[in-house]
């Protein structure tokens, strides 16, 4: 059975690397968990470090957070549907909105569970993904400010995640006035200023982030290491916390090129037969992971004298070459994941989790 590996000693590592950026910097942050994909055993050992706040995309992830750790704040990260409401009152303390009619349905759900509801309030700055439109959010202020049993604690904004708009001082600057006009025209405080996600980490080392932006939604990073700005890797981070094993569960010397009329394959896909191969072979191994696990664009073999032949729904087929390492059946093989490969796997329950200490 191929397993996925998270190393708590590497992950505790990032963690402290990037707590105390932040608190040096003067920022607070939360953790989004997405990546665990609820998975209780490796929210446990993230719950061990010093974190106050931990958001996450899916309901069911959040319960199991509040179910190993009550006390932590849970931070809902998209635009609530309707439907769900109710649980996302009753395990997020802050949600982050775009929709006038939801966040009263939240006020009434709120006063209906004896609770304050906090939320954030997202901005449109260009991705176009979820966000008031500037010339809305006064509006839009005013009237979510008249609700029971809501408290705005934020003003947000999501850039990179659709189409891959940088964050830039310009477009922060811009965030902090729009808070800080709020804060003027209704006497209120609006205590987090959430334009920092992982992508935006550079430009505190750049010292080119606005001082208004205090508060941070890392996960990537966390996870990762990685500069997401730069598409590279921080060097002082690990980019393996989470290592992928999948066992050989066949190995032959094959022809290199199929043979038979040619139709398509289980994605659709029509191969080319490239005529100067035939006759030539490697050595192929099928392994005990398939397109239902993963796909194969955001995995890397460890070693790079294997490359990807194919896939099928369960099974993987690799180039081994001349197998001059002598793999052999019932050996692992070891891969590295980028951010889409881990999510990928992570949601498959047919990847077995382990801890590594």
């Amino acid at each position: 059975m191929a397993f996925i590996t998270l190393d708590t000693k590497k992950l505790k590592s990032n963690f402290d690397y990037l707590n105390t950026l932040f608190k040096k910097n003067g920022i607070e942050w939360s953790v989004v968990s997405k990546m665990l994909s609820g998975n209780k055993q490796f929210l446990t050992e993230l719950l061990k470090f010093d974190i106050k706040q931990v958001g996450d995309s899916r309901i069911s992830n959040l319960k199991a957070i509040k179910t190993i750790n009550p006390n932590v704040e849970t931070i809902y990260v998209k635009p609530p549907a309707k439907r769900s409401i109710s649980s996302i009152i009753k395990y997020a303390d802050i949600s982050m909105n775009t929709e006038i009619e939801t966040i009263k349905l939240l006020s009434k759900e709120a006063k209906k569970q004896n609770k304050t509801h906090k939320i954030i309030i997202m901005i449109e700055l260009g991705e176009l993904r979820e966000g008031v439109l500037g010339e809305d959010f006064i509006d839009f202020y005013e009237n979510i400010f008249k609700l029971e049993n809501i408290k705005v604690v934020g003003i947000g904004t999501n850039l990179s995640c659709l189409y891959g708009v940088l964050p830039n001082n310009d477009k922060l600057i811009q965030l902090s006035l729009y808070e800080q006009l709020i804060e003027a025209k209704f006497n209120k405080q609006i205590p987090f200023v959430s334009g920092g996600s992982s992508v935006t980490i550079p430009l505190i080392f750049q010292n080119i982030l606005p001082k208004g932006i205090n508060h941070f939604r890392v996960g990537e990073t966390l996870f990762l290491g990685t500069d997401v700005f730069n598409n590279t890797k921080f060097k002082k981070m690990h980019s393996d916390v989470f290592t992928l094993y999948s066992e050989i569960i066949e190995l032959n010397e094959k022809p290199i090129v199929p043979i038979g009329e040619m139709g398509t394959n289980v994605e659709g896909e029509s191969y080319e037969i490239d005529h100067s191969k035939i006759g030539e072979t490697s050595y192929r191994a099928i392994v005990d992971l398939g397109l239902l696990d993963a796909d194969m664009n955001h995995l890397e073999f460890t070693d790079k004298s294997l490359k990807f032949a194919g896939a099928s729904s369960d099974m993987i087929v690799i180039d081994l070459g001349d197998n001059k390492k002598n793999y052999k059946v019932g050996d692992l093989i070891k891969i590295k994941m980028d951010y889409m490969g881990t999510l990928r796997i992570m949601n498959s329950k047919y990847v077995e989790k382990k801890i590594k200490r």
